[in-house]
């Protein structure tokens, strides 16, 4: 599940009605390896495809695909207004570390369990 704040639910809201999004349209959330801790965030307008989780309310919905989910489960989506910049932020549990500017993170080991 992705965790979406009331800034967060507004901004996106806000984005879509201004890109005039259709009613399948959302911001997509991947992840993908690069960045300087390992893997990074990829952030779009895109479509729901079949197979994709779909987080949020209507208009302000969050698109994420199945692999993606994998790294990104129980993370929040924020946005954040600061002196440094504006913009959606993620903070994900399962990262062991994110590099300075929030765009990439390394992820936690796995535990086996018996």
């Amino acid at each position: 599940m992705i965790h979406i704040t009331q800034t967060a639910a507004l901004q996106l809201r806000s984005l879509l009605k201004e890109k005039e999004a259709g009613p399948n349209q959302g911001l997509r959330l991947a992840v993908e390896r690069g960045g300087c801790a390992g893997m990074q965030y990829q952030m779009e307008l895109g479509t729901r495809g079949d197979t994709d989780e779909v987080f949020g309310e209507p208009g302000a919905s969050v698109v994420v695909d199945a692999e993606s989910l994998a790294f990104l489960d129980e993370s929040t989506l924020d946005y954040v207004d600061e002196l440094t910049g504006s913009g959606f932020k993620i903070i994900n549990p399962r990262a062991s570390r994110s590099c300075g500017c929030g765009t990439s993170f390394e992820p936690q080991e796995e535990t086996a369990t018996h």
